[in-house]
């Protein structure tokens, strides 16, 4: 038997005898779906490696993040001046010094210099978007301190809440020509969120400092300076089977000099050397000017919590490319060795005995026991000929000197499209052990690329979902949300993941971590601000899918009896590039969802107002059926005209009628139905422009999936666009070896309840009992630091018929069923 082809949905068509049933009024009379599952057939092995998780210094968090310590920049090594720094008080000069430094890797020292008389003034310290301060809680403060002034000075330190009220503090005196490490423990009185550290010269005339730390004494594993423990432990929670890090783009740099070396980023604190991060001004709608990478939290850390959380190391290193987004630097391939040779390193670093020269390193960090990596990335999503010259050259050495290393090529930045079908054929011909895709798009797609991998080539390279995560809006959008459609979406996708998992060999969300008051990209696996953090519903899906993978899958046959209901969704307005105006709107114009652009409402007339590369507006209550929808638009300013949205479902799955695009030179329908972001394809097109100034009659009219537009009374396009084929009940099914386990995993994405009947085929016995984990509630709905659990799983317990039961989904729902395959309760 082909398990695979018998894990395919099953769709059967019954329209006639809906219809039938509406019409004599027993419309609820309609067979319920059926989810066949075949224990008696076992299935692949699941993959140990499915669900894992994927960490860059993305949203502040690494500093300001995960790692605890809660002075910015305490080395004074950023390139702006004294960054996070600010004057406070009267009678002391500020500067950075370098005379003397502690190290070539930390050459700048903050110097703190009196006058004749009494001062009182000095420095303050903002931390990342201020510092969380517990109350009872105790705060390792440390520098590095002299004084060449030939007398001792005092140095009054205070840490203060926002009203400047005293939380705790400690006098120190500085004395000495040498640098020595000053230290104490400071145990706050109350709690503030947004705390802040002062420091003032009190006597004396001059003290240096330097390394400016104050970290809280409860770190995970309680590590000096360590890492935050309330997200390692959401991380360990997740029971991720691989950490990757540290990125991501991050890895590449938006140039060379700044890609991640990790020879820089271990040893002591005072030998690593700060560098600018990837993302620190990435994006306009949120600019971080103060985003560096002080590398506390370097690769002997990564490596250390892979340890901890029981999951195996996956780190990725440049491969001789900055990020092809931004400038394209490349290293020539003549000079690509000493990259190679920083592979090789790691692999001594990671898993070579301390009598090793980078394995002693490693242990003079403390652990000299070999971590024991078997996976390591070349490169992050690089694309074209130039990438894969390079991948060539790392794996022809690699394989050689370690073919115990799994190693982990790229797809490109897409799931599909020219890059993504250019390197599939170049992967297989260079037999790639694992090939790394990244998607971040619609709910819509990920519903119906659930099946994506069922005709994936069993044997070629394996797969590696690496990076994806369900977009509310669009990728890059601040108005995406962590809510539960996204979540519920992605539940779906693993289910195929899962399925598939003898092709797709591993699977990440991302990003994972983001500060409420620092983040450049949403939506995000865990956010947190400067005391709490929390999971969103994709947290939960995906550790489900950890802690209830299952070790050998099952069958799963899917028969929905349901008709496809009518094509339906809402209207929108938009641009490219162009300021616009709408008005005479024939819905109501005031009904706005607002998902990209400056949109503003005055006396009927709606006008966008900037000139970003895609704005959107939805107007209108959602339509079900055959609609007509008019309006007159005009472009005020920019390059391009204006563009109607029709058929916008909730999922993100829409047809945009383009007029005036492709710089003002022709009208095209585009076909976005569950279509990824990046890749739309364009239906239809005809030669046109639009004047500025001028209004223009628009019409669309939607009958079925036929879609005629007209302009000014003429129609330009008639056109039938399929609607998208995505099911509307996904199931997977695995047996676990620990005492006889089936999992049962079912998926509704659908507003209505469905009622499932769930078909044990081959379960020995009668009725028994079940655990059943539920994800679900209104599809907009998601956590935040107010209400960090509105949606998180929810156990109970039903009593099972048998092998032919039935399961009732709510709308939005994601269902777990647990029970024994041996013999009844």
């Amino acid at each position: 038997m082909n398990y695979r082809a018998a894990s395919l949905a099953v769709r059967s068509s019954a329209c006639s005898l809906a219809i039938i049933c509406l019409l004599a009024g027993v419309g609820d009379a309609v067979e319920p779906v059926e989810v066949e599952v075949d224990l008696s057939t076992p299935g692949h092995k699941v993959s140990p490696r499915l669900i894992g998780a994927f960490f860059e210094d993305i949203n502040f968090g690494a500093d300001g993040g995960l790692c605890a310590e809660l002075v910015k920049n305490g080395s004074l090594e950023a390139p702006k001046p004294l960054l996070g720094w600010s004057r406070l008080g009267q009678g002391v000069e500020i500067e950075l010094a370098s005379e003397a430094a502690m190290s070539s890797a930390n050459p700048r020292y903050l110097r703190l210099e009196g006058g004749d008389g009494a001062s009182d003034g000095g420095v303050f310290n903002e931390g990342f978007r201020g510092m969380g301060i517990r109350g009872g809680g105790d705060y390792r403060l440390s520098f590095q301190g002299r004084s060449t002034a030939g007398s001792a000075a005092r140095l009054r330190v205070r840490v203060v809440d926002e009203q400047g009220q005293e939380l705790a503090g400690e006098t120190f005196t500085v004395e000495g020509s040498a640098w020595r490490r000053h230290e104490a423990t400071l145990r706050a009185d109350t709690t503030a969120n947004k705390a802040r550290l002062e420091l003032r010269l009190v006597a004396g005339k001059l003290a240096d400092l330097d390394l400016i730390s104050l970290c809280p004494a409860d770190t995970w594993k309680g590590r000096p300076g360590g890492l935050r423990r309330d997200l390692v432990q959401l991380l360990a929670d997740l029971k991720p089977a691989f950490f990757r890090f540290p990125g991501g783009c991050i890895v590449e740099g938006s140039e060379l000099k700044y890609r991640y070396q990790w020879k820089t980023t271990i040893g002591p604190r005072e030998e690593r050397r700060l560098i600018v991060n990837r993302w620190n001004t990435e994006f306009a709608h949120r600019p971080a000017p103060d985003y560096y990478q002080s590398f506390n939290l370097g690769f002997f850390e990564y490596f250390q919590l892979a340890e901890d959380l029981g999951s195996e190391p996956l780190p990725i290193l440049n491969c001789g490319m900055a990020c092809q987004f931004n400038t394209s630097e490349l290293v020539p391939l003549n000079e690509l060795a000493p990259y190679i040779q920083d592979a090789l390193d790691l692999i001594e670093f990671a898993n070579g005995s301390a009598e090793t020269t980078w394995g002693a390193k490693r242990a003079a960090m403390g652990h000299p026991e070999p971590f024991g990596m078997k996976l390591l990335g070349v490169g992050n999503e690089q694309w074209g000929p130039e990438y894969f010259e390079r991948y060539e050259e790392f794996a022809r050495v690699l394989q050689e000197r370690h073919p115990e290393i799994e190693l982990i090529s790229t797809s490109g930045p897409f799931p599909s499209g020219d890059l993504f079908d250019y390197a599939w054929p170049l992967l297989r011909k260079q037999q790639v052990p694992i090939v790394d895709e990244h998607c971040y798009a619609c709910p819509d797609w990920f519903l119906r690329e659930a099946h994506r991998y069922d005709n994936y080539d069993r044997n070629g390279p394996q797969a590696f979902m690496g990076e994806y995560a369900a977009q509310s809006v669009q990728i890059v959008s601040p108005r995406n949300r962590n809510n539960l459609r996204c979540a519920i979406a992605e539940a779906a996708f693993l289910t195929g993941i899962e399925r598939n998992s003898d092709v797709v060999t591993m699977s990440a969300y991302a990003p994972l971590m983001a500060h409420e008051d620092g983040w450049q990209w949403r939506p995000n696996l865990i956010w947190f601000d400067n005391l709490k953090s929390y999971a969103t519903p994709s947290y939960y899906v995906q550790q489900l899918f950890s802690k209830h993978r299952g070790d050998i899958t099952a069958p799963v046959k899917i028969t929905d009896p349901r008709p496809a209901p009518p094509v339906g969704g809402r209207f929108g307005l938009g641009s490219h590039r162009s300021c616009v105006e709408f008005r005479k709107l024939s819905v109501d114009a005031e009904n706005q969802t607002v998902h990209l652009g400056d949109w503003e409402t005055d006396e009927g007339v709606v006008r966008q107002t900037s000139l970003d590369s895609a704005t959107r507006v939805l107007v209108g209550e959602p339509v079900s059926g055959d609609a007509t929808f008019t309006c007159q638009a005009r472009k005020v300013s920019g390059r391009e005209g204006f563009a109607i949205f029709l058929r916008y479902g909730d999922g993100g799955s829409r047809i945009e009628w383009n007029i005036g695009g492709w710089n003002n030179k022709r009208h095209g329908l585009i076909d976005q139905q569950a279509a990824h972001s990046t890749t739309p394809r364009q239906v239809v097109d005809a030669e046109g422009t639009i004047e500025t100034g001028r209004w223009y009659d628009v019409k669309v009219v939607v009958q079925g999936e036929r879609v005629i537009c007209s302009l000014d009374g003429e129609v330009v396009h008639d056109v039938e666009i399929p609607r998208p084929q995505i099911d509307r009940v996904f199931a997977g099914a695995s047996t676990a070896d620990d005492g006889g386990k089936a999992i049962v995993k079912l998926v509704n994405p659908t507003d209505e309840p469905t009622t499932v009947r769930l078909q044990l085929n081959g379960l020995a016995g009668g009725p028994r009992e079940a655990q059943v984990i539920r994800l679900s509630g209104d599809p907009e709905d998601e956590n935040s630091i107010d209400a960090p659990q509105q949606v998180s799983p929810q156990a109970s317990r039903q009593r099972l018929s048998g092998a032919d039961s039935t399961i009732d989904l709510p709308p939005h729902s994601f269902t777990i069923l647990r029970t024994t395959t041996k013999g009844a309760q």
